[in-house]
């Protein structure tokens, strides 16, 4: 039983890593928030934060590579069903990079407050 579940884990953090490898091949935005994810939690760890702050920024960093990563695989799930322009294509497309945004502003919101705050 243990070590079947060992296995299961061990076959989605491969998924995973490969999720990660080929979005990071290919999507300039994933490497762009990365580098700035780097310098936010070098900026989390130099300066003098509690440790409620610097888990906060921290976390919302991983939110937004997430987001980006979710926005990728929506963007390459849109393109496979067809190359056509339709509506409802951008809508979902404009949606998910909606998700970034959001998360990338909750994320300087923060940074935000525990600066002047």
């Amino acid at each position: 039983m243990i070590r079947h579940e060992l296995a299961r884990l061990w076959h989605r953090i491969g998924w995973a890593w490969q999720g990660w490898m080929v979005c990071w091949r290919t999507e300039k935005s994933l490497r762009q928030w990365t580098i700035v994810n780097a310098i936010s939690i070098l900026l989390a760890v130099v300066l003098d934060l509690s440790p409620a702050e610097r888990g906060l920024i921290l976390a919302l960093g991983v939110l937004v590579l997430a987001a980006e990563l979710m926005n990728s695989a929506i963007e390459r799930a849109v393109d496979r069903i067809s190359s056509d322009l339709h509506p409802l294509a951008k809508q979902a497309k404009d949606m998910s990079s909606t998700a970034v945004a959001l998360t990338a502003v909750a994320g300087a919101a923060a940074w935000l407050v525990i600066l002047i705050g």
